[in-house]
């Protein structure tokens, strides 16, 4: 069945908007018409209908330039949720706004430093970004008002790309500095006696797209700001917080734990809402023996190139770099042939230079650029304009994320439509048949662990080095004492006069990166007619991404890398001609280094703790555009990648194996190689998460004493240290196998497929079912194979 939306044709007249209106809702009819054929791969329509705004007079003492300002913008009320804030932030306390995309977050912080700087020039403000984009953006938006003001109020960004000759200005001058967590822990805190008046008249700290600072990367930042305070309280000064988030389930319980202090939640949305459809799309079935669908990226191309043709400004979300890169490769083979103008298709994500996203986002707002293909990048609140219609290509991972990149159409409160089409994934399944779990469930809890040891003990020896740590003094909630002399054996830290110094030639902020592993990027270098960067690439994607002999895509364009200088961070890479890509083939290895808990489960055993994950990229396939042929592999041998993390484990001892006498040994393997595909989904689920903050491998251990194949089913969190998520999966081992069973028995393939225990080619004949066997052995007096997996337990 092929999608066609059934547009009329596109009316010649100057009424472009009604044009385009007409046009989306020809298609929304459509698809509405088709979700009640039968086999209709149209799974769910949602509406929310327009909703009028609320509002609250503009506050009583608003400095009369900054109101005249606001009511030439034509703000002459605030939205409720922005009014609360300021009586929040005025009464002396902290403020967490959480409201959907495009309701007017930004006013809320800024409002309120406005009204503070215009009647106290000499006061400070941090505002903090995940990303240099969204704040450069702000920068824009807040020069918009101080211009029109014309006040002397400064502001800037402070980022790796503001120039050495500006830094010393900036620190002298700025009221308002813009920066984001990675600057403020290594440019900032480690310098703040060049800082002195920011600190000493440090009013506000801004921590906006609060929901970004989840796991690994939110713990640190949580230390971060410890390290903050600490020095605020140095210099004599105690800001107020602003805390600005899209939906998400603990706003509230994220802004203390990132900032130890106390939030005012603000979270009744006054903006109003334009029109908006949610639709569900599932890929027909082309094999029903595999479970094989079409590929959800050729469906994406197909139905995403459909909107674009018929005038809609439509935004492509793809969830990692390769899909984002081979859609873009699609639709401007779809979208750009002549007479239509070329550039109209543009990519957008991490590693492109910040010139070419900016373009991108000038394009997007003045309609120049009709569509874009993006990773999570575009996910924030960087204003594009008004777009028509949002495609995501698989699920995003989480409730939160979906809603945040369905809130990016109909921003201007036209009506929008935005779709999710499904790929093999379990998980993409399982929501796509299952709408009523997205629709009707809250979004995810954001979790975050500030006290794991190693992120602690890394930034407590940046405090010592930032300010001596006096005896007595708490980092945090934590005493410091038995910290200090832990330091003390390391030969960094000396106690002296009360207090323990920083004694050692390092400097410990370079030595950690708040958001991965290394803090090291990979620079791209095209040597096809002169050196020259055209990419920034993050060390992990780098060792798939540009090993020697990969095609490394970047704005659809293929560049074959040459050479890779693992110690220098550079690839050299040259523009190619070819019809297909590279994807790098890794393996896993887990090594248990202490078990914190574990109980006996039917003859295995269930447990959790302390692993070694040592992931190696020993080769790549050659994968055919649109075909998705593997037409060629390489080897490959990189270094070797170890993080120490924490685990839920099943280990199967050899006894145990034994009792499933029907099965041969590589079918027992590939039992539970599905097992784990299954599990991964059921927990992602169970623990609220994204699939992608869960590793699973299969350790293929011997066991000497019991003489036999004893392997282990991980399932780790995939960051360094560790989130949290392997004790509350332990406590749920029951509701993990009901789940899997329940997902496996249902699903209408016949030998396993993508969407249960992966694909039969990789699991055998028999993989499907002899997971079953395993599953209902380790069930006992669970749920039979064929009850339901509600959607209510997870």
């Amino acid at each position: 069945m092929n999608l066609s939306l059934d547009f009329p044709d596109p009316k010649r007249d100057d009424s472009m908007n009604l044009s385009r209106r007409a046009d989306l809702d020809a298609a929304i009819a459509r698809l509405r018409a088709w979700l009640e054929e039968p086999n209709s791969p149209i799974r769910a329509i949602r509406h929310q209908p327009a909703k009028p705004g609320q509002f609250e007079d503009m506050p009583e003492g608003i400095a009369a330039p900054l109101r005249k300002v606001l009511d030439e913008k034509g703000i002459r009320q605030l939205y409720t949720h922005q009014a609360a804030c300021f009586q929040s932030l005025a009464a002396g306390r902290n403020a967490v706004v959480v409201t959907p995309t495009a309701s007017g977050k930004t006013l809320c912080y800024n409002l309120p430093v406005l009204h503070r700087l215009a009647s106290d020039p000499e006061a400070r403000a941090i505002y903090l970004f995940p990303t240099k984009a969204l704040a450069e953006d702000q920068l824009h938006e807040f020069h918009s008002i101080v211009e029109a003001m014309g006040s002397g109020i400064r502001a800037f960004t402070y980022d790796g790309d503001t120039p050495q000759d500006a830094r010393k200005a900036i620190r002298e001058r700025a009221n308002v500095v813009l920066t984001n967590p990675d600057m403020l822990h290594a440019g900032i805190l480690p310098h703040h006696t060049k800082w002195t008046k920011l600190f000493e008249n440090l009013r506000y700290i801004v921590v906006d797209e609060l929901h970004t600072y989840r796991g690994v990367y939110g713990s640190h930042l949580a230390n971060v700001l410890r390290r903050l305070l600490r020095i605020c309280a140095f210099y004599g000064a105690k800001p107020q917080f602003v805390g600005c988030s899209a939906t998400i389930a603990n706003p509230k319980e994220l802004a203390e734990g990132l900032t130890g202090a106390e939030f005012d939640l603000v979270d009744q949305n006054g903006a109003p809402a334009g029109e908006r459809f949610f639709a569900f799309y599932n890929p027909p079935v082309v094999n029903r023996q595999l479970g094989i669908r079409r590929s959800y990226l050729n469906e994406t191309r197909r139905i995403a190139a459909e909107f674009v043709t018929r005038g809609q400004q439509t935004l492509v979300f793809a969830n990692n770099r390769l899909a984002t890169e081979i859609l873009l490769t699609y639709m401007k083979d779809a979208c750009e042939k002549p007479p239509a103008r070329q550039g109209s298709v543009r990519g957008y994500r991490g590693g492109y230079l910040p010139r070419e996203r900016r373009e991108i986002e000038r394009g997007l707002r003045d309609g120049d650029i009709r569509a874009v293909v993006a990773t999570s990048a575009l996910e924030l609140g960087i204003d594009i304009g008004s777009l028509d219609v949002v495609v995501m290509a698989g699920y995003p991972g989480t409730i939160a994320s979906t809603w945040q990149r369905a809130g990016r159409a109909g921003r201007r409160l036209g009506t929008s439509l935005s779709m999710l089409i499904a790929s093999s994934a379990p998980l993409d399944q399982y929501i796509v048949e299952h709408p009523e779990y997205f629709f009707e469930c809250s979004p995810e809890h954001a979790h975050i662990n500030p006290d794991n040891l190693e992120i602690l003990i890394n930034h407590l020896k940046c405090a010592a080095f930032e300010l001596p740590i006096k005896d007595g003094e708490r980092f945090g909630p934590h005493e410091t004492g038995e910290l200090c002399h832990f330091l003390e054996e390391l030969g960094v830290v000396h106690h002296s006069g009360g207090s323990w110094h920083w004694i050692s030639d390092s400097y410990p902020a370079d030595a950690i990166s708040l958001r991965s592993v290394t803090s090291d990027n990979f620079v791209v270098i095209d040597v096809t007619t002169d050196d020259r960067v055209i990419a920034e690439v993050a060390f992990p994607a780098a060792l798939t991404e540009l090993h020697e002999k990969a095609i490394y895509l970047h704005e659809a364009k293929q560049f074959q890398v040459e050479r890779m200088d693992y110690d220098g961070r550079k690839a050299y890479v040259r523009r190619v001609e070819c019809d297909y890509y590279t994807d790098a083939i890794d393996y896993t290895q887990v090594k248990i280094l202490e078990q914190f808990d574990g109980r006996p489960l039917a003859g295995a055993e269930a447990a959790h703790g302390e692993v070694r994950v040592n992931r190696q990229i020993v080769g790549f396939k050659k994968v055919k555009f649109y075909t998705n042929e593997n037409i060629g592999a390489g080897m490959l041998s990189l270094p070797e990648q170890e993080m120490h993390t924490t685990s839920f484990w099943l280990h199967f001892p050899a006894a145990f194996l034994e009792t499933f006498t029907g099965l041969t040994p590589t079918e027992k393997l590939n039992a539970l190689a599905g097992l784990g595909s299954a599990f991964r989904t059921v927990a992602s689920l169970l623990l609220m998460c994204d699939p992608r903050d869960l590793g699973v491998a299969l350790t293929e251990q011997i066991s000497v004493e019991a003489r036999g194949f004893e392997p282990n089913l991980h399932i780790y969190d995939n960051f360094p240290g560790g989130i949290g998520q392997s004790a509350p999966l332990y406590g749920l081992t029951a509701e993990l196998i009901a789940g899997a069973r329940a997902l496996i028995s249902q699903c209408g393939c016949e030998s396993g497929c993508p969407g249960c225990t992966g694909p039969a080619g990789e699991t055998g004949e028999r993989g499907k079912q002899s997971a079953l066997e395993i599953l209902n052995v380790l069930a006992g007096a669970g749920p039979a194979a064929g009850e339901p997996l509600e959607p209510t337990p997870f």
